[in-house]
């Protein structure tokens, strides 16, 4: 057996290039490449491959080996489906707890978001809106909620970064993020709840939309 760390190493790496497109649907991982690319033997290459076959991101085929199968536009939808829920659930309970401090962080989020937006700086816009998203996870009080809603986000990067980029999309995002911090100063949870269920449930429609266009490429 590998090292540990080692094989763990494999695994994230192999992850990120699927779940950030690197790797797409349909490709082949070729275990003796792999290898010589990351440097490594091929024990730790194949030992990643049996994790990522775990999580249903990979399968073996009789013909053409290990082959990617990264998400599908169903997954997005059902991911989606389950955020619109949870998040909900992590604004309301979010909802009066949040210190005077991370309100600060809200704000200032939310105006780097509109800065980086008129630079069309994608990359950070992402970045922002998982920090805004990942604030209102720990204010919740839940560890689990928040180990949850962040593998969700993890396995819907790609799409996210493709939604923002059609059209007044990212002006919604801000407006509806806006709401979502009006209801924390207002600190009423229903509204809170409301307000994130819609932002997650119009951001599905459009992930999904951007999703199946880029398969469709």
């Amino acid at each position: 057996m590998t090292d540990t760390s080692l094989r763990n190493k494999v695994f994230n790496y192999i992850k990120s290039q699927i779940l950030n497109g690197q790797l797409k649907h349909g490709d082949a991982i070729i275990e003796s490449k792999m290898a010589e690319e990351l440097g490594v033997s091929r024990t730790p290459i194949r030992e990643a491959i049996q994790l990522l076959e775990m999580e249903g991101l990979v399968e073996s085929t009789p013909n053409k080996g290990i082959v990617i199968l990264g998400i599908s536009a169903q997954d997005v939808q059902d991911i989606y489906a389950i955020r619109c829920l949870v998040e909900g659930l992590a604004a309301r309970w979010a909802t009066g707890r949040l210190t005077s401090a991370q309100i600060k962080e809200l704000k200032k989020t939310l105006d780097l978001m509109e800065f980086y937006a008129n630079k069309d700086d994608m990359n950070e816009l992402t970045e922002l809106d998982n920090h805004f998203h990942q604030l209102i996870y720990k204010a919740s009080g839940s560890r689990i909620l928040k180990q949850t809603l962040g593998t969700l986000h993890q396995f819907v990067q790609l799409a996210r970064l493709e939604s923002l980029m059609v059209p007044h999309r990212l002006e919604d995002t801000l407006h509806e993020h806006r709401a979502i911090l009006s209801a924390f100063l207002e600190k009423d949870p229903t509204k809170a709840e409301k307000a994130m269920s819609d932002h997650v449930q119009k951001a599905s429609q459009n992930i999904i939309h951007a999703h199946r266009e880029s398969l469709s490429k």
